[in-house]
């Protein structure tokens, strides 16, 4: 899949590179070795995509266009059933698909939009397979679309000679404002927390950052505080999992302390998201995530704590709306208490 644009993008923005759909197999990039190796694990059935989401192959945005793909594998599989039973065969695939990650409600909507795409081409005799590939197709290109709105909205936050904060992987939110704020002529200099134990900002988030040809230093998960008491940091940005109408920041755990030492020493926070979550009206409704504990007891593979050791791996952490500057979204920069208001 190509954009009908001139907008030259990092490599793990591009759709191919996140999950492709061949033949009723679903083919998702393994993000947990990128960029040391460029694989791709081969998924046959929608239970394998949804094994792959649940074992981080891939994470942020990339699971709900897996999910999307795996319920037209589902149509695929259950195509010589009756339309009753293919949309029986989609409802199991998306329970199934919803139930890998909690928090980021993303896998959520898609599933449903998805359903619905379904049953209306059923009742119009069409091929629900094929009706799905497209579909979800047309969702990367409005994802990109939405890209662009977001890099613009972004961007305007950034000043010339700026140092940027990141702390996990923000995908299209960082990738297009950096992308338009680089466009606009605009030097920035960016700073990535390793973040642990998967290292999405040391491995993703700077490898997409150089991809650009920004001068880009990855830090560890407790240097951000010492950054900002030495001036070296002019924003802070993350994306959001879910943002809840309160204006509360559901993110990778890490976030809130990270926008705590933000607040103290005076340094913008701003949150990338398409909106706030009409059903998450306080985090209290937003379940986070507990995932393996002995995830931290290693990094890569390898074992890095002490034999007998325990972990503890909540993998979201929530940031009231008082220590966030603004929400950037495709329609503008918003006050975290204006979420009522931006549905």
């Amino acid at each position: 899949m190509t954009y009908e644009t001139q907008v030259r993008l990092p490599f793990l923005i591009q759709p191919d590179n996140t999950v492709r759909y061949e033949n009723g197999e679903v083919f998702v990039l393994d993000r947990r070795i990128y960029p040391f190796k460029i694989e791709f694990v081969r998924c046959k059935t929608y239970q394998d995509v949804a094994q792959a989401i649940k074992d981080m192959v891939t994470q942020s945005g990339g699971p709900q266009f897996c999910a999307g793909y795996a319920l037209a594998q589902a149509a695929h599989c259950s195509s010589n059933r009756s339309g009753e039973g293919i949309m029986e065969e989609l409802k199991q695939a998306a329970k199934c698909l919803v139930a890998t990650r909690p928090t980021n409600n993303s896998i959520i909507l898609m599933t449903e939009k998805m359903l619905k795409i379904a049953e209306n081409a059923l009742k119009e005799g069409q091929n629900t397979e094929d009706v799905l590939v497209r579909a979800v197709d047309a969702e990367f290109q409005a994802r990109h679309r939405r890209g662009l709105e977001i890099g613009k909205n972004g961007a305007s936050l950034i000043e010339d000679g700026d140092s940027i904060l990141n702390h996990c992987w923000a995908e299209q939110g960082i990738v297009y404002t950096v992308y338009t704020a680089l466009m606009q002529g605009k030097r920035i200099k960016a700073y990535c927390c390793e973040t642990r134990p998967y290292l999405q900002g040391a491995r993703l988030t700077a490898d997409a950052l150089c991809d650009m040809g920004v001068n880009t230093t990855i830090i560890t998960d407790s240097t951000p505080s010492y950054l900002m008491w030495k001036g070296m940091v002019s924003k802070f940005f993350t994306g959001a999992d879910r943002v809840t109408m309160d204006g509360s920041i559901v993110n990778k755990i890490g976030t809130f302390q990270i926008a705590l030492s933000a607040h103290y020493f005076g340094v913008p926070f701003f949150v990338f998201t398409d909106g706030p979550d009409p059903g998450a009206h306080i985090p209290d409704d937003v379940v986070i995530e507990e995932r393996n504990p002995d995830e931290v007891l290693e990094c890569l593979g390898q074992r890095t704590a002490a034999p007998g050791a325990k972990g503890y791996y909540p993998a979201f952490d929530v940031t009231p709306p008082e220590f966030v500057s603004a929400i950037i979204t495709e329609k503008g920069v918003f006050s975290p208490y204006s979420m009522n208001h931006n549905k």
